[in-house]
């Protein structure tokens, strides 16, 4: 199991792991919401990793209700 520490020093490059390990790293970044609390750079290359469909984007209540929203405002 991945923890916050080590997620961050993984997508830093201080600890150098195989690439199956980055992407752990990484979708525990985006999983955990730090991707967004830490500097810039780490949400900018989330975002790319969860474009390309590398990682996922957690799906939150939020999210469901806005796509909900999106889905009725398109049948009307």
């Amino acid at each position: 199991m991945m923890n916050n520490y080590d997620a961050v020093m993984i997508a830093e490059g201080a600890i150098e792991v195989d690439e199956d390990k980055q992407i752990e790293a990484w979708q525990h970044l985006v999983d955990t919401g730090l991707a967004w609390s830490l500097p810039g750079r780490f949400g900018r290359t989330a975002m790319d990793l969860i474009q390309q469909g590398v990682i996922t984007k957690k799906e939150t209540d939020e999210n469901k209700r806005d796509r909900e929203k999106d889905r009725n405002t398109i049948e009307s």
